[in-house]
Order: C-alpha cells, then sequence, then structure tokens
C-alpha cells in the first residue's frame, strides 16, 4: 500500500504515434495535461477533482505540457508528496481557475500499461504492470488475463525494488510505432524478463482466489501460453515444471481455506 491521489491525467502525447491525431480528435487532448478518470472514494475524488480538469500545478511548479508530460508530471507529484498528507493542485475547469487540496489515500499504487506490440508477454518494474497488446490477443477470458496481471502484480511485491532494465522495457513498448518491428526493442527485449519466483506464483494464486477468479485454468493457461511460444508467438514467462508443486499445493490450501470458512490468506 503506498499514499496516491487518486487519478490520472494525460495528453495527445500520452499515446503512441498512431494514435495521437485520434486522441486529440475523439479526445480532446492537446498540449496540457487532462484529468481522465477519478478513483471513486479517493482523495482527488473526495477534494472535487474531475474528469476533464487541466492540470494547472503541482504546489508551485507549473504542471508539465508536452511530449513526456505524463512521466514528467508523475515525478514531480511524486517528489512532492514525500512528507506530506496532501498534495495542492491548480487546475482548469471550464475557464475558471480553482484550487484543490487532495488527501493522500493508501491504495495499490502500480499503474497498468499496455504494450504496443503483438508478442504475447507480461511484465513488471517494481512499480508498473505491462500486458502487451498480443496478451490481449491470446487470452481467451477475464480469467486468463487476470492470471497475467495477478503475477507481475505479485512480483512487483515480493520484488518491489526497481528494475531500470524492465523499466526501460516497458517504457519503449509503450511508445513504440504499431509498425515497429519487436527487434527494435532494448536488448533486454530479447530475453527473458523476470524469473518465476515460488513465492510470487503463490502469492498470485491467493490474489486471484481474493477476487473471484477461477484457479483451476491457471496451470494449463501458462502451459499453452508456453506451447504458442514453440508455434513462432513469443510468450511471456512461463510457470516452469519445477513451479507446479507450487501451483498445485496453493490451490488445494486455496480451496481447503474456502471448505473451512478460513480467511484466504497466505
Amino acid at each position: 500500500m503506498k499514499p496516491i491521489l487518486g487519478f490520472t491525467a494525460k495528453n495527445k502525447y500520452s499515446f503512441s504515434r498512431e494514435f495521437i491525431d485520434a486522441a486529440q480528435s475523439s479526445l480532446g487532448l492537446g498540449e496540457e495535461l487532462r484529468v481522465m478518470n477519478v478513483l471513486p472514494a479517493s482523495g482527488a475524488a473526495q477534494a472535487g477533482l474531475r474528469e476533464g480538469d487541466v492540470l494547472v500545478a503541482v504546489e508551485i511548479e507549473p504542471a508539465p505540457q508536452g511530449p513526456d508530460a505524463e512521466h514528467v508530471a508523475a515525478a514531480l507529484i511524486g517528489e512532492e508528496m514525500q512528507g506530506r498528507d496532501s498534495l495542492h493542485l491548480t487546475v482548469m475547469r471550464d475557464g475558471e481557475r480553482m484550487a484543490l487540496d487532495v488527501p493522500l489515500t493508501p491504495a495499490c499504487a502500480m499503474a497498468l500499461d499496455l504494450g504496443n506490440t503483438d508478442d504475447a508477454r507480461s511484465f513488471s518494474d517494481g512499480r508498473r504492470v505491462m500486458v502487451t497488446r498480443g496478451m490481449l490477443d491470446f487470452a481467451q477470458s477475464d480469467d486468463e488475463l487476470a492470471y497475467a496481471l495477478a503475477r507481475e502484480i505479485a512480483r512487483n511485491e515480493v520484488m518491489p525494488e526497481a528494475r531500470p532494465a524492465m523499466a526501460e522495457l516497458i517504457d519503449h513498448l509503450h511508445t513504440i510505432d504499431a509498425r515497429t518491428a519487436s527487434g527494435d526493442a532494448p536488448a533486454a527485449a530479447q530475453g527473458s524478463y523476470s524469473v518465476s519466483d515460488d513465492s510470487a506464483d503463490k502469492l498470485a494464486i491467493y490474489l486471484l482466489a481474493r477476487a473471484g477468479y477461477d484457479l483451476d485454468g491457471f496451470q494449463s493457461f501458462w502451459e499453452r501460453l508456453e506451447s504458442a511460444g514453440q508455434r513462432g508467438i513469443r510468450p511471456a514467462t512461463t510457470v516452469a515444471s519445477a513451479h507446479m508443486p507450487t501451483v498445485d499445493q496453493t490451490i488445494r490450501e486455496i480451496k481447503t481455506k474456502k471448505e473451512d470458512g478460513l480467511p484466504l490468506l497466505p
């Protein structure tokens, strides 16, 4: 759990190059950062921040604009949040300048990114989780997409330290042109990005169980993905056979706890 403000803001450059015109025409985005979502019950919601508000300033610092504004703003907000229990934001709404004091609220602070490649993969860098467009195409159900997300969320929890090579890869896959060949990715993209870990797999399965997802397809999903890799699709890191006992044991453990009415805690 980390303190968050509870909103996302984007401009037209938050999207890869082929979607900038669409972001401008369909979403009305320009150079400035505009609030796109406000998390219910968050500090942002309590303070009255609304979708469509344009970010003008963070404390006394002007909000960044133009290319890379989203990432620069995230760094600025992260720095300004240190040692505070609220953050002063200035926004523009319907032509009127407004000042808001946004309280920080504890929540899962991981950002979710979509990777612009047809390779079926998932990644995490300690603070972000990414699934690729290829993974969205490969997953046959919400449960299967949840399997990929849960594993990366769990990795971030058990390995919270920054992973610069993975962060570089996520940045690359977030911004590349869809027509760019995967071979143009950073060197890290040519190998294996994450190592399967017993503790991460166990936590992932517990996260899925607590969220109400079906666990029976967890192992078969990763096996199918591994098999697809042998047919030419580059898969995400799979559950190696050495980890199957952990997966099976954890699922049995969870089913027993459900039957006995015990808390689903690893």
